[in-house]
């Protein structure tokens, strides 16, 4: 068993991740995992992060507030709004957005592969 107290998590730096702060919770420099890393990030208001690829599938968890998520997928745009307990999946490729267009910060947990599967 590997604990991370929170108040010893790692903060950590995303590309394309504006208003927000980021900590790792397990994995990388949080401590020993071989399949997959979990963060939790604080997006204050007018937050968000760019419509950006990943090839790694990526699932979101909002544990506080409310978070608009855009995706888009071979042309396919799509966008949600996701309260607390609401989560979302975004598939290997496609393009995620997160913004807080509210006025309270959004809390939200990530969870991804540590590496693009072979």
């Amino acid at each position: 068993m590997h604990v991370t107290r929170f108040a010893e998590a790692p903060h950590y730096e995303a590309p394309n991740h504006f208003d927000m702060r980021c900590l790792r919770l397990q994995g990388k420099e949080a401590g020993p995992s071989t399949q997959m890393w979990m963060g939790m990030s604080q997006i204050l208001p007018g937050g968000h992060t760019g419509l950006d690829g990943s090839p790694m599938e990526k699932l979101y968890l909002v544990l506080e507030g409310q978070l608009h998520v855009v995706g888009e997928i071979d042309g396919a745009h799509q966008e949600e709004v996701l309260g607390p307990y609401d989560s979302c999946r975004f598939a290997p490729g496609e393009k995620r957005q997160l913004e807080n267009r509210g006025n309270r910060p959004v809390l939200v947990a990530l969870v991804m592969p540590n590496a693009p599967p072979a």
